[in-house]
């Protein structure tokens, strides 16, 4: 008899509801956390929800409804938007205060060289006193070169040896001569054949131009990387994006699993699938800044920088005293090329008058100093090492966005799947677009990439080439990389103006005549191919 009523009680209090029984869940936890990020509650659940609404989040008992799944996707996308602007501004004021430091560098280099002008060439007389501007204006050309103004090295520096050895040979010429305007561009032309002035000026120009050169590609390539940066940062993220950075970030939220992070592994898949595209551009990336390194350790090659740009004034006194001390067999060449010079009406001038001699000159030699070469030293070091640490940001950039989110190693078994709170077991994918054919947590189209990526992909490869040429002490068209970062505030163009035109170093400008002969054959080639269906449709009739 007592079994069956102990039976019966037990029975009767499994049938009877309990406190939790049958009791929805809270959402007073979710509801504190909605309104925290700026949302309302006006339709917030007081109480967990069927979760058959759901389309990002695994369906289930939820505090969310399909209004604040949507409203917490777009503040998922908002806040990692938000992240990579700030890697990419971050990346951007490491460029930008390089080119602040190199430029602050090269540009001190090159005043204290025109500064040291009147040390190096005041024994020259009224040769430098009476030549100031154009000395002057020397500089004036190589500073505009490196601030990417359309000048061609080459011939500027040819036009200043040639205006160098007019002004020298009038001076040295007798007193009682006139030298016609014609006679002395007669003189100037002698300059490659006869070489006056020694083999100053072509080894001069072979430095120059490659110290210039570099010099000026290095800042372009530092202020295109950071215009890269900044148009990549930019991109939007895609509505697949969207919807998984959703059910990484807040859909633990909606299921009452505020606390648990994602799993490593869950985001790695998520950001790479987000970031594809931005990843395709590594490749061209580290070539650009294995570039750049280069570049900068050849600054430090002998002739250093510092010793091209230093030893300028000093190079001027050499190739003037050479041709002072050789003045009388340059002028008997030169008597036999262009004749002997005299006054309009008159004889000719006695040639055998002595000359002013310049022995009593002293010869000026530049002697870098220590200090020079160990700045230049720590600058190049300084951009070699903070170029490296930029090499690999865009595979790096979906694990530093992960960083601020995932769970820690040791609560790897205890985080957020995406589903649950377990472990995450698919792979984790490669670095880039053709790898996420199989990504699980992104939907991609690997065949449709993302053409303003792929548009600055093609501009790290034409800066990239450009550095190289410049290895090469070869002249570099910048038109193309400042047209596309116009509007960045480089810094680059004089007063404002970037010139359109870009001349090579050795660029001639085409024979009219041969342009006009090439073009027609061209056009009426063009003609025929348009009027060939109309042939062929006539003759079917």
């Amino acid at each position: 008899m007592r079994l069956p009523v102990l039976l019966c009680a037990a029975v009767c209090l499994c049938a009877a509801p309990g406190p939790a029984a049958g009791a929805d869940r809270s959402c007073a936890d979710l509801r504190q956390f909605y309104t925290g990020k700026g949302f309302t509650l006006v339709g917030v659940p007081q109480t967990e929800i069927s979760g058959e609404h759901l389309r990002m989040c695994p369906q289930g008992p939820t505090c969310c409804t399909s209004t604040m799944e949507e409203k917490l996707a777009g503040l998922s996308a908002q806040e990692i938007e938000g992240l990579i602007r700030e890697a990419g501004r971050s990346l951007q004021a490491g460029f930008n205060a390089l080119h602040r430091s190199f430029d602050t560098y090269f540009t001190e280099l090159h005043a204290r060289s025109e500064r040291s002008l009147q040390e190096a060439l005041s024994p020259l007389g009224p040769l430098y006193s009476q030549n100031t501007r154009l000395y002057g204006d020397l500089y004036a050309d190589l500073r505009q070169y490196y601030r990417g103004s359309a000048l061609n090295l080459d011939e500027n520096l040819s036009d200043f040896w040639s205006r160098l050895l007019e002004r020298t040979f009038k001076a040295s010429a007798p007193t009682d001569v006139t030298l016609s305007e014609d006679y002395l561009e007669c003189v100037a032309k002698q300059q490659e054949t006869l070489r006056p002035f020694g083999e100053v000026p072509r080894d001069m120009k072979a430095k120059v131009i490659r110290a210039f050169v570099t010099a000026r590609s290095f800042v372009q390539g530092l202020l295109v990387s950071a215009e890269v940066v900044r148009k990549v940062s930019q991109v939007s993220l895609s509505p697949e994006c969207m919807k998984a950075l959703m059910k990484l970030v807040y859909c633990p939220h909606c299921r009452g699993l505020a606390s648990v992070k994602p799993c490593s592994g869950y985001c790695a898949n998520v950001m790479k699938g987000c970031l594809a595209n931005q990843a395709d551009l590594d490749p061209e990336w580290q070539n650009l800044i294995d570039t750049m390194i280069q570049v900068a350790s050849s600054f430090s090659t002998e002739p250093s920088l510092d010793v091209v740009l230093s030893s300028i004034p000093a190079r001027i006194y050499e190739a003037v005293h050479f041709l002072q001390e050789n003045m009388d067999t340059f002028t008997a060449k030169v008597y036999q090329t262009c004749g002997t010079p005299g006054e309009p009406g008159t004889g000719s001038p006695t040639v055998h008058e002595p000359r002013r001699k310049s022995g009593s000159l002293t010869a000026s030699e530049y002697k870098p100093s220590p200090t020079a070469g160990l700045r230049l030293e720590m600058q190049v070091s300084d951009l070699s090492s903070k170029l490296r640490e930029m090499r690999q940001y865009w595979i790096q950039l979906p694990v530093a966005i992960c960083s601020k989110l995932v769970a820690g190693a040791n609560s790897q078994d205890k985080c957020w799947n995406g589903i649950t709170k377990a472990r995450y077991l698919p792979e984790v994918m490669g670095d880039g677009l053709a790898n996420q054919i199989n990504n699980p947590e992104v939907e991609l189209d690997i065949t449709k990439p993302d053409m303003t990526i792929r548009q600055q992909i093609m501009q790290l490869k034409i800066m990239s080439n450009r550095l190289k040429n410049a290895l090469d002490g070869n002249d570099v068209d910048f038109q193309d990389a400042s047209d596309d970062i116009s509007g960045s505030g480089s810094g680059m163009c004089v007063g404002g103006q970037c010139p359109r035109s870009r001349p090579g170093l050795y660029a001639y400008a085409p024979d009219n005549n041969q342009v006009r002969g090439t073009a027609t054959p061209h056009t009426g080639l063009h003609g025929l191919l348009l009027l060939l269906p109309l042939i062929v449709l006539l003759l079917q009739r």
